[in-house]
């Protein structure tokens, strides 16, 4: 496994304990899955608190304004590009 599939997974199994997603199992999610609306159903609360997740567990803050943010939880493949060029 690569180092971006290992970020990936661990992304996706932050996801899964942080929001309490009891039937989903991390290693089901298909990476390039949208997080939010027809994909794995995140709301925009859900956000804030992966953001907290996130901004945790690796070490950099996600801003609720920033430009980029579509893009970046757009799915957890763009998420994990995002960490691995932001984490301290």
């Amino acid at each position: 496994m690569s180092s971006t599939e290992q970020l990936e997974s661990e992304i996706a199994e932050l996801i899964v304990e942080t929001l309490n997603l009891e039937d989903i199992n991390a290693s089901d999610i298909n990476f390039d899955e949208p997080l939010f609306y027809d994909g794995l159903g995140l709301d925009s609360i859900d956000s804030l608190e992966l953001s907290m997740a996130l901004s945790a567990q690796y070490g950099f803050q996600l801003k609720s304004d920033g430009a980029n943010n579509k893009e970046i939880f757009s799915s957890i493949r763009s998420l994990a590009k995002h960490v691995k060029l932001n984490k301290v």
